[in-house]
């Protein structure tokens, strides 16, 4: 089928060939009584929770923001964890604003769209977006735990590592009948640790946790060292899926200490480019060959290039390089076996993608968050693949996501 002539095209009819998609990368505001509600009294005065202060000025800084309440004006939601403040910011809950009114401002949970956080009118967002089933980053504890990371109560931070888990399994996700996919967090000082929280979520059904994109950048050993090979063990043991949002490793990549956020937003998927890289090249996919990974909100297009590139690299320079001491096939077969990937504004992607493989793929609405389609995905998803074949259609928009999660819905 011939691509879409959008000035022309009848948009009801084009929107009927996307069926209820399955949303593999969406966010949470998480609401505020998480951590109060779930984590010994004792420390519900230290660990995280919500207070209104006036706003400060945020400073976005490699990835994470510096900041601090100010001193006066309007109040809006801190959240304070040990001695450090974060605001919840229009720009993760921007579901229902104009791109114009959308900044790094803070706000309050009343000025924001209620699905940001609450179960059931995030449930009827999804279906006024036709969206059948959603699996939630979060926000505040960052798109891989990273802020428990940094807490310095590691015995505080592994309790809120696990009351997150909790309330994701026990509350968000549940009594929604699988439109709720759960996914959640591991301790990520410690391999031993991450390994049993995988394995203690998986016996409840859970299939997917998040994980850095580069761990180095956080500080912690590299994939090429065998320290994260117990928390890879759980998850090829238990079939969970190691699932890698972009802005996971807390480093944006930047041009020049005075470029603008526009070039960071432009080139942040050069992170997942050296992340899945490093995946390849590391040996790790070919010592857990049954590990599964998914790569969230990246975009696609670029893959068939790094495919090509790596494995040429590999062969023709492998004299100098030490392509081949960890990897023993080229790296492109790591890819084909183990890595999928996720996408939501991507023409290109789409027009390359039997190059990235037909099962590889699934779409997003990155809900609520500024670059995401909400309430107009399924018209999204019909500009960018509505013109190819059927059964094409349902894997992108649901099928592959339904396989590599197992979930219990309709192919």
């Amino acid at each position: 089928m011939a691509e879409l002539e959008t000035s022309t095209v009848d948009w009801d009819a084009a929107i009927e060939r996307i069926p209820p998609i399955i949303d593999v990368d969406a966010h949470l505001v998480e609401p505020a009584d998480i951590w109060t509600s779930r984590l010994p009294l004792a420390l519900r005065d230290v660990g995280p929770r919500v207070e209104y202060l006036p706003a400060g000025t945020p400073i976005l800084d490699g990835g994470g923001y510096i900041e601090a309440p100010g001193t006066e004006g309007e109040p809006v939601a801190w959240w304070h964890y040990e001695d450090s403040f974060y605001s919840v910011k229009r720009i993760i809950a921007a579901a229902g604003y104009p791109a114009d009114e959308i900044t790094l401002d803070g706000i309050t949970f009343e000025q924001m769209r209620p699905g940001c956080w609450q179960q059931g009118a995030r449930l009827d967002d999804m279906t006024l977006n036709g969206v059948e089933a959603q699996m939630c980053f979060p926000n505040y504890p960052r798109f891989a735990g990273q802020i428990f990371l940094r807490g310095t109560d590691k015995d505080l931070a592994l309790l809120c590592v696990k009351a997150y888990n909790d309330w994701m399994v026990d509350e968000w996700c549940a009594g929604t009948g699988g439109r709720l996919i759960p996914l959640c967090l591991v301790p990520l000082w410690d391999p031993e640790l991450a390994a049993a929280e995988v394995r203690r979520n998986a016996a409840r059904g859970v299939r997917a946790v998040a994980f850095s994109e580069i761990p180095a950048y956080l500080g912690l050993p590299s994939l090429y060292t065998s320290h994260w090979d117990p928390f890879f063990q759980a998850c090829e043991e238990t079939g969970t899926v190691l699932c890698i949002h972009i802005g996971s490793g807390t480093k944006t990549p930047q041009t020049s200490p005075d470029a603008n956020d526009a070039v960071a937003a432009t080139i942040i998927f050069c992170n997942s480019i050296a992340s899945m890289t490093d995946y390849m090249l590391s040996g790790v996919l070919a010592r857990y060959p049954r590990m599964k990974m998914m790569y969230a909100e990246c975009q696609i297009g670029w893959i068939p290039y790094l495919l090509e590139r790596i494995d040429d690299v590999w062969d023709t320079h492998r004299g100098w390089s030490h392509s081949q001491v960890l990897c023993p096939e080229p790296p492109s077969t790591y890819y084909h076996q183990s890595i999928y990937s996720c996408f939501f504004k991507d023409n290109v992607g789409v027009q390359l993608i039997d190059k990235i493989g037909q099962d590889k793929v699934m779409f997003e609405t990155d809900y609520p968050h500024q670059d995401g389609t909400f309430p107009h995905s399924r018209r999204s998803a019909a500009e960018q693949f509505g013109h190819l074949e059927k059964n094409l259609i349902k894997k992108i928009a649901r099928g592959n996501a339904i396989s590599l999660f197992g979930l219990d819905l309709a192919p």
